[in-house]
């Protein structure tokens, strides 16, 4: 069955290798032939340039599948279907969750990319809907393009009387009504559950009622606050199937995570069975760490780049078309009045960095196209994603007239016409390159690639090697290179490879008992009918508390049969904390909507003057209309980019637990962060050259969130050799650094964290430096840092020793989103400041 699916090969058994994880029709044609083997593609990429940008290349080795028998309820039928589509039979793993599913039991199925995990899955469900002709099956995956790429997969089945549909906020009104009343397999995502289908109970009770199996495609996406939130409207699925009489088995897939047992259980609220030895086969993967090289000290960042891209910008954590959440973009401040600059930081610094991991990624890319490589590169922002595709095309072209059209862009925020042509033409081979952002991480099906490029380290391992697992063709060998930025942990990681490649993948991190969570998810709950006592629990712990807090806000009414929500609207929630609804970007001389941008990024990437970028065209921003979500932007291409820049203030609000360690305190609590975008700079783009800073007035921001400070006494910092006058450099290099780190303990990147750091601070009376969750409530990576403290910093202090400039530079104390342009920074000063907190801190 060569050639069915887009990674068949046969295994030591001689079995062929198959996932449906992906729809089958997902074959990336072959282009222009096979390209050269992943080690002698490697070695040409590193000949490039005069020094090795290589620090270290692992291997991982091929594996051959281990197959399971066809379980004995798998009907004739449905094992015909699945044989037209290259399946031969199941692996040993997908054998077993499907097994367990069959039999009732909740079950997880946690392993590596392209291992198969859907027919873990599709197989109980499907069976399943064929043996009983009344029963429904919902599917929920965290982007548009994956349930799209799910419908087509079942749909390649060709099994009578399955109808599957996706429901979601592209779908027609026209069919919706027929979605609810025929269709037996729903493919949909929490946000259209939230919005759509829980809240409209009674017109989906057939469904409902019949509900069978509840799929949660790529569970580990569900972290952070907007895993807090998926993990209620789970909770009020279930509610409304209790409603009706139905207790749906809940299957779950995800990338290799710590425990997922544990975090599949916590999302629900049920005990679940983790699978986790994965039996597919697998090929080789050549996986190789790359550090762009220093520019000379007179060179600046002069390298001529497209508009908007001299130097980084908050990138977006997006899925497909709902952004996950955007944090704030400002590390702090190092004091609440500004201090002189240091001798040894600033701006002068900002001239020693290396290569821009954006430009490296584009030549990368471009070199591998040009080789006939069938390759994807991972960018971490939107803004990022644009730039690399233009610069790759340019090179292209000038090599090669023609063959830059091989190469696009893709992320959200495009309409979904431009989103699906992009799929379209990747599926069928059009386009041989492509730069994403994580829209493709979990989106359509891209195994079968031959590389992938990673611009800058995702965040965490289980993304690492979800990315990375998008490359290999047949079962041929593969090569992934990690690109890293000029930023603390990627510096770290690609000098520590026992970081990535001797490490476990982290668990997932959600708290359901976080208040700014829970109590929304009541409200909504109660609209969808009045809350008893047995719901109470069903929603854990914290549940009743924030019961007695809606009622005395005003919001819900207690009567004998329960509580009752007294407003006729239903209550706002935001899923994923986008920092409110998206807002449009539209062409000001034809009224053409080019795409959105979510609400929490626009002060940064819209406001008034702001160059942005779409599909390689670059457009300056006339207005911003925060009311009507509308942002008036007109095509130019200016030799400048903008820069926003933002002030922060925070304030203790209570301290939940803390150590005293002498001179060094360590704690953990809630905190108030206010933060306003207050000016953007303009910049050369082909110099980095600041021409003017201007003035912007756009309203405050308020979080309330949980944070992790340290304090030390001002004594002991004088003691370490620390002056006065050099504490705020010091902390406020500290603080860069360790935001910089936490992704070592934490699921989570720097973009869901922010910081502040001051000489004194208000409610400490002390130096302090605070590292805060870019999440209402929290998100729980404070928590983590504070559990894990003398191990952070000490990464943290190891970073920064071991980098190898004199006086500070974007991989060790320097940060690209500093609300204070990175002045004033003192890194020796900052080595000292931790060595006195890890030495009075205990372990």
């Amino acid at each position: 069955m060569q050639g069915v699916t887009s990674n068949d090969f046969s295994s030591a058994q001689g079995t062929p290798r198959h996932d449906l994880e992906s729809s089958p029709a997902a074959t990336v044609s072959a282009g222009p032939g096979p390209g050269p083997a992943p080690e002698d593609l490697l070695r040409r990429l590193r000949a490039r340039g005069a020094a090795d940008p290589v620090t270290h290349v692992e291997r991982v080795p091929a594996r051959a599948g281990v197959p399971a028998p066809w379980p004995p309820w798998a009907s004739a039928e449905l094992r015909a279907a699945f044989a037209t589509r290259g399946v031969v039979a199941p692996w040993q793993h997908q054998a077993e969750a499907a097994n367990l599913a069959y039999e009732g039991q909740h079950v997880v199925v946690a392993t590596g990319t392209a291992s198969g995990k859907s027919l873990a899955y599709q197989l109980p469900a499907l069976a399943t809907l064929l043996a009983d002709p009344r029963a429904t099956v919902l599917y929920l995956a965290p982007t548009k393009a994956l349930a799209a790429d799910q419908l087509r997969a079942v749909a390649a089945l060709e099994l009578e009387g399955v109808r599957p549909a996706c429901y979601d906020g592209d779908t027609p009104r026209a069919e919706r009504e027929w979605i609810r009343r025929h269709s037996r397999f729903v493919l949909t995502n929490p946000d259209m559950l939230h919005h759509g289908i829980l809240p409209g109970h009674a017109q989906w009770s057939g469904f409902l009622r019949r509900l069978a199996y509840v799929v949660i495609d790529e569970c580990h996406t569900y972290r952070g606050v907007f895993g807090s939130h998926v993990a209620h409207v789970l909770r009020r699925l279930r509610r409304q199937c209790a409603r009706f009489g139905a207790t749906p088995v809940f299957v779950l897939a995800s990338a290799t995570s710590g425990d997922p047992a544990t975090a599949a259980g916590r999302l629900t609220g049920l005990p679940v069975t983790a699978v986790t030895e994965d039996a597919s086969p697998r090929g080789g993967v050549t996986f190789a760490l790359w550090e762009p090289p220093l520019l000379p000290p007179e060179s600046g960042s002069a390298a001529p780049v497209p508009p908007g891209s001299s130097s980084p910008v908050p990138p977006q954590a997006t899925g497909d078309d709902f952004p996950l959440p955007v944090p704030p973009q400002a590390d702090g401040g190092h004091s609440s009045l500004p201090a002189p600059p240091q001798a040894d930081g600033g701006h002068d610094d900002l001239r020693q960095v290396r290569r821009s991991a954006l430009r490296e990624t584009a030549d990368l890319l471009a070199d591998t196209v040009a080789e006939g490589v069938r390759t994807l590169a991972f960018v971490r922002s939107r803004k990022g994603a644009e730039v690399v595709a233009a610069n790759a095309r340019r090179s292209l072209d000038e090599a090669v007239p023609g063959l830059g059209d091989r190469v696009a862009a893709y992320r959200g925020g495009y309409l979904r016409e431009e989103r699906r042509e992009l799929e379209r033409a990747l599926l069928h081979g059009d386009l041989l390159g492509l730069a994403s952002t994580n829209a493709l991480e979990l989106g359509v099906d891209l195994v079968g690639l031959d590389a992938v490029l990673i611009c800058g380290y995702p965040g965490t391992r289980a993304s690492l090697w979800q990315q990375a697992g998008r490359a290999g063709r047949s079962g041929q060998e593969a090569l992934a290179v990690l690109v890293a930025r000029d930023d603390p942990l990627d510096t770290y990681l690609v000098h520590h490879p026992e970081a990535i490649f001797g490490a476990p993948v982290e668990a997932t991190v959600l708290d359901p008992a976080n208040p700014y969570v829970l109590a929304p998810q009541l409200a909504c709950a109660a609209v969808e009918a009045p809350l008893t006592p047995a719901d109470l629990a069903l929603f854990g712990d914290g549940a009743k508390e924030a019961v007695d807090e809606l009622v005395a806000a005003g919001a819900l009414r207690q009567r004998p049969t329960g509580w009752y929500w007294r407003h006729r609207e239903r209550p706002e929630v935001d899923l994923r904390g986008e920092g409110g609804a998206p807002v449009c970007v539209v062409e000001s001389s034809t009224g053409r909507l080019l795409g959105t941008v979510d609400g929490g990024s626009s002060h940064f990437l819209l406001h008034p003057g702001a160059v942005h970028l779409h599909q390689g065209v670059s457009y300056v921003v006339d207005d911003l209309d925060l009311a009507d979500g509308c942002a008036l932007v007109h095509a130019e291409e200016p030799d400048w980019s903008t820069h926003a820049r933002d002030v922060t203030d925070l304030s203790v609000v209570s301290v939940r637990s803390y150590v005293d360690a002498g001179p060094v305190g360590m704690f953990l609590g809630e905190v108030d962060v206010t933060s306003q975008v207050v000016s953007y700079q303009r910049r050369r783009i082909a110099t980095g050259e600041v021409i003017d800073t201007r003035p912007l007035d756009l309203p405050t921001r308020e979080l309330r969130t949980v944070a992790v400070w340290f304090t030390l006494s001002p004594q002991s910092l004088t003691l370490a050799g620390v002056q006065p006058a050099d504490v705020p450099g010091a902390l406020h290099a500290a603080e860069h650094a360790a935001i910089g780190l936490l992704p070592l303990m934490a699921t989570c990147d720097r973009w869901d964290i922010g910081g502040l750091s001051t000489a004194v601070h208000q409610d400490t009376e002390a130096p302090t430096v605070f590292v805060y969750d870019g999440h209402p409530g929290g998100a729980g990576f404070a928590e983590r840092a504070y559990a894990t403290a003398s191990a952070w910093l000490r990464a943290t202090r190891d970073a920064i020793a071991e980098c190898g400039c004199e006086t500070g530079c974007p991989s060790c104390v320097q940060s690209p989103k500093c609300g204070n342009g990175n002045n004033p920074l003192s890194k020796p000063d900052a080595i000292r400041v931790l060595d006195v907190v890890l030495a009075n801190l205990p372990d």
